[in-house]
């Protein structure tokens, strides 16, 4: 009854994300169509026709490929679950591996992470090659695409595994509070993660050069002396040996942070306009925004471990999702996977509170860069990237609140420029 009952609510569930999801692109898609014609008025003197309806052909663009992405991935979800694909590869395993066990365990985590991305490969690969290519900001080659993907794989097994292995053993030996230890385990997880990420993983994809610009790197680090910002080193990504699209992001955890300029954007801003984009990226850490992310995303984890702790030992969870318990031996590796796999459906209605959330602490950084730079040389900056990065101007207000983890450009350039009206 109770595994009847749960089916029906996956169900339920996966059908009112696809509508709300639906309803928001067929939206989003009208409203920039709507507007495509002309400028919006605040922008008409520093954004050209061609280049907003390029954003506008962008955004539907990429608007429409992600109807068609949702569907593949609805269907492959369903065929995992109710139509029995993890039955089918848990079969095949356990036939093959000679039963359950450890080796089992992550044998079926691995082939279910492999089958899913070979799946995704062709998203990933049209979206590169074809639609990014189409507007002129795919600067990759197939051979560096393929790399890539072998070596995210490659370092997903790294790391991924042995993680795994940690995790399955609190699952199965450390009693009913396993989940507590999994989730002390993934925050210092996470947290290694931030020291190791900069110096140790992203090297492998990009390559990293200390910034060469004396009069820009003397800017930035008066900027830094203000604000009581401390800094491992400046450094240039090649950002353009993949895509023409721009950023800066700081990295990094405690005393090793490090600032990133991608060079695209180092190529397009003035030095003025680096300064403020930057402003804006240490507004984020002086204002705690990172330090408050990584507290509600451990309290998060906390919340759902403690879920999935008490969803692993029901029976109904697993045969209501397609999957009979009774086959194998142990079933944690399994409820991880079916865990990863209903919860975005369950929770994706909240999507916007994490949106809303991200948008308030972006006018706060905003602000905060307005304080310590000139607001007009953050709003100069950002028309360029938006221009540059072909972001539309005119979202869908719904679409834009529901998904948008920046507020869109009307409104945080209006805010400025109410700052800038405010100091004259």
């Amino acid at each position: 009854m109770y595994s009847l009952t749960f089916s029906v609510l996956f169900v339920g569930f996966l059908l009112l994300t696809l509508l709300v999801r639906f309803w928001l692109s067929s939206r989003h898609i009208r409203h920039v169509l709507a507007h495509r014609s002309a400028v919006p008025a605040e922008f008409a003197e520093k954004i050209p026709l061609a280049a907003h309806q390029k954003a506008a052909d962008y955004t539907v663009a990429r608007t429409k490929f992600g109807i068609l992405a949702l569907l593949v991935n609805a269907a492959v979800l369903v065929g995992f679950t109710l139509l029995g694909g993890l039955q089918l590869l848990s079969n095949l395993l356990l036939q093959s591996l000679g039963g359950p066990g450890m080796i089992y365990q992550l044998c079926l985590i691995a082939s279910f992470a492999v089958i899913s991305g070979l799946i995704d490969l062709p998203f990933d690969y049209y979206r590169q090659f074809v639609l990014e290519a189409r507007f002129g900001f795919n600067k990759m080659t197939r051979t560096l695409f393929f790399v890539d993907a072998v070596k995210t794989g490659l370092i997903g097994a790294a790391i991924g595994l042995p993680l795994l292995w940690v995790i399955l053993m609190l699952m199965d030996r450390a009693g009913a509070l396993w989940w507590f230890y999994a989730w002390l385990v993934w925050s210092g997880f996470q947290l290694l993660m931030l020291v190791l990420y900069p110096t140790v993983i992203a090297p492998l994809f990009n390559k990293f050069t200390p910034l060469d610009d004396d009069s820009l790197r003397a800017r930035i680090e008066s900027l830094m002396q203000r604000v009581g910002f401390a800094s491992k080193g400046l450094f240039v990504m090649d950002g353009s040996k993949r895509s023409a699209h721009g950023n800066a992001y700081f990295s990094g955890f405690g005393a090793g942070k490090r600032i990133v300029f991608f060079d695209t954007l180092l190529a397009r801003l003035a030095p003025h306009e680096i300064e403020a984009v930057l402003a804006h990226e240490l507004g984020h850490f002086k204002l705690k925004h990172i330090v408050k992310r990584i507290g509600v995303m451990f309290a998060i984890s906390l919340a759902f471990l403690a879920l999935l702790g008490y969803l692993k030992g029901q029976a109904w969870f697993y045969t209501g999702l397609g999957v009979n318990p009774l086959l194998f031996g142990n079933n944690d590796a399994m409820a991880l996977i079916l865990f990863m796999l209903a919860l975005p459906i369950f929770t994706f209605l909240l999507s916007p509170l994490s949106s809303l959330s991200s948008r308030k602490h972006e006018f706060e950084a905003d602000a905060f860069a307005a304080r310590h730079t000139n607001a007009q040389d953050l709003v100069s900056a950002l028309v360029k990237l938006y221009e540059d990065n072909a972001s539309t101007l005119t979202p869908d207000p719904l679409h834009s609140a529901f998904y948008d983890s920046h507020p869109p450009a009307s409104l945080r350039i209006g805010k400025l420029h109410d700052t800038l009206n405010a100091a004259h």
